[in-house]
């Protein structure tokens, strides 16, 4: 565990908003995140360590429960998606698409991560 080390995301070109200790995010669970904006961002950290951020916001409901979605893999070796707890869509955490629909308008904003 890196004790001190702070997840941030980037909103906007090269400015950096810190979310949590690492050490604070649960693999396989998201956390929720107010951005400067007003808008959310969801922040995973997956079984391997890494860290995620997507929009919060699902396209289907407008709800904002993204980080309390079901964390999973599509596929042995898949990218890692979380699957929405309202109607169990699927969206991939590194693009911010949406897996069981194709249409651009469903996807999500995808945020860079980093460690501090």
């Amino acid at each position: 565990m890196e004790t001190g080390t702070t997840v941030q995301i980037e909103v906007a070109a090269g400015q950096w908003l810190t979310v949590c200790g690492l050490a604070e995010l649960t693999p396989g669970r998201g956390v929720a995140a107010l951005l400067p904006d007003g808008s959310q961002a969801a922040v995973f950290r997956d079984r391997h360590g890494r860290v995620h951020a997507i929009g919060n916001r699902d396209p289907f409901t407008g709800a904002q429960v993204l980080s309390r979605g079901l964390m999973g893999g599509a596929g042995k070796g898949g990218a890692p998606f979380v699957a929405s707890p309202l109607l169990k869509q699927r969206f991939d955490l590194t693009t911010g698409a949406c897996l069981d629909d194709p249409d651009p308008a469903r996807a999500v904003p995808v945020y860079a991560t980093r460690r501090r």
